[in-house]
């Protein structure tokens, strides 16, 4: 059956958004905060923060376990955030849904879980990008020399994007997995995820996806993308630290064995034999982040008000203005001119250290990021030590890219004079 109901959306208006978060209204260093670093975390609506609030004030208690009122009604919230997590994602099953404590934990998961298996051979291939967080690419190095696998790379061009073509001679009869960034947090490049993913099946490979950054940018379709392994953190999408998601096929899901042991993933124990739970819970050792579950479920709520096209415009607008504004400085070089971005700008200013541009701006109560984003291999894809990073949200506006402009002039001046 078809449903005919259309919900209605909020408008969307910067204005009226912006009176959602709290923070946005402190000063810093007795300026208005124009916060710039939403790819390292987002800031928080009321909503969530009253979802906190309320858990810990009036509802208060472990899950799955008790059969009190408290334990049963926050067992009925934690498992309806999955929920709202399955339907966001369009996920098949809320099973598919994985609480882990952010993207790092979800591809430890995936990797350690993976190596305990015999899915994993000595001279099989894992194959990543160029332009991974080191969350991609450690915790696959630590499976490298392990199982004495090899890692192979993707290599970009000077635009910041993936050479296809190279990523398809890359594959052999060998490779196992490919684990990719959706989009950088770095260069703000849109991988084609979803040609990547149809190249790798094509030769029966599974492939999970860094979705850290690409969550607060884009709709995503877990199905639609064919994803096998999908994974974010809550805090870049508006909801608390310390809660994430690994979304994983029933498949590969049923085949790996416990990430980790401990209470909740277990049927029955004794000291010869261990039962487990089914999934999601076999992954699920110990007390989870049940406040941050809610949370999440809150921000997933808070975005589900507005029509997500409307969001991604009005970002998309924040980019082509910023990146307008600062091609007009002089001296200043951006890194990462892929034509698929989301709104990150990562930038060097000639003579100038990025450490430098990040501590004169903050006195003007504006705040970017500066060093190697956790993307070494980046800075020396294209022979840097570090940038400065603007990254922009549906909450900043053109005139707080205004005053970033102006400061970084400020910065030039100094260092003129």
């Amino acid at each position: 059956m078809i449903n005919t109901v259309t919900e209605t959306k909020r408008k969307f208006n910067v204005e009226e958004v912006r009176k959602d978060f709290p923070i946005l209204k402190r000063l810093v260093n007795g300026k208005p905060l124009v916060y710039l670093d939403n790819a390292a975390t987002t800031q928080k609506p009321q909503s969530v923060i009253d979802a906190l609030t309320h858990y810990y004030t009036y509802d208060n208690a472990n899950i799955h376990r008790g059969l009190y009122f408290l334990s049963e009604l926050a067992t009925e919230q934690y498992e309806n955030a999955r929920l709202k997590v399955k339907e966001f994602i369009n996920a098949i099953s809320a099973s598919e849904i994985i609480f882990v404590r952010g993207t790092t934990e979800a591809i430890n998961l995936v990797a350690s879980s993976l190596c305990r298996t015999k899915y994993f051979r000595e001279g099989d291939e894992i194959i990543i990008s160029n332009m991974e967080h080191h969350s991609n690419i450690v915790p696959w190095q630590l499976i490298r020399d392990r199982k004495n696998i090899n890692l192979k790379v993707i290599p970009i061009n000077d635009n910041g994007e993936i050479q296809l073509d190279e990523f398809e001679k890359l594959i052999t009869e060998k490779t196992k997995l490919v684990s990719i960034v959706h989009i950088s947090n770095t260069l703000g490049t849109i991988n084609p995820v979803k040609e990547i993913i149809k190249i790798a099946h094509s030769y029966k490979i599974p492939v999970l996806i860094d979705g850290a950054q690409a969550m607060s940018h884009l709709k995503i379709d877990v199905q639609e993308l064919d994803a096998d392994f999908y994974a974010f953190s809550g805090h870049k999408v508006f909801g608390p630290t310390g809660i994430g998601v690994l979304y994983g096929k029933t498949e590969y899901l049923e085949m790996m064995p416990p990430y980790q042991g401990g209470g909740d993933m277990i049927r029955t124990v004794t000291f010869e034999k261990t039962t487990f739970e089914d999934i999601p819970r076999k992954f699920e050792a110990g007390t989870p982040n049940i406040a941050g579950g809610i949370g999440l479920g809150a921000a997933i709520d808070y975005l589900n008000q507005f029509d997500r096209t409307e969001l991604i415009n009005y970002e998309n607008s924040l980019l082509e203005y910023a990146t307008n504004r600062l091609m007009e400085i002089e001296g200043l070089k951006i890194i990462g001119t892929a034509k698929k971005k989301a709104s990150v700008i990562s930038f060097i200013i000639e003579g100038i250290h990025p450490y430098d541009i990040g501590t004169i701006i903050d006195t003007d109560g504006i705040a970017i990021r500066t060093g190697h984003h956790c993307t070494q291999p980046i800075m020396r894809r294209f022979n840097i030590p570090a940038t400065a990073r603007a990254s922009f949200s549906f909450y900043n506006t053109k005139e707080e890219i205004d005053k970033f402009v102006e400061s970084l002039i400020k910065v030039k001046q100094i260092f003129a004079s």
